[in-house]
């Protein structure tokens, strides 16, 4: 369920920033830099919106 009220998420986060049991990762498309090399040129990287960090889940269960 996707409305105006919830955070903006990008392809690669597993939940929106701030929910408990997650925690921000150096986006493994990119590396970190926000910019993937595309037709040789830097693109965004659509993975994590350009930011360079992923929210994804931590712990076990």
């Amino acid at each position: 369920m996707n409305n105006e009220s919830d955070p903006a998420m990008n392809p690669g986060d597993d939940a929106p920033a701030g929910t408990p049991g997650t925690g921000e990762d150096v986006c493994p498309v990119c590396h970190g830099s926000g910019k993937v090399e595309a037709e040789g040129a830097p693109q965004t990287c659509v993975n994590c919106g350009g930011t360079g960090v992923i929210v994804e889940g931590i712990g076990g269960g």
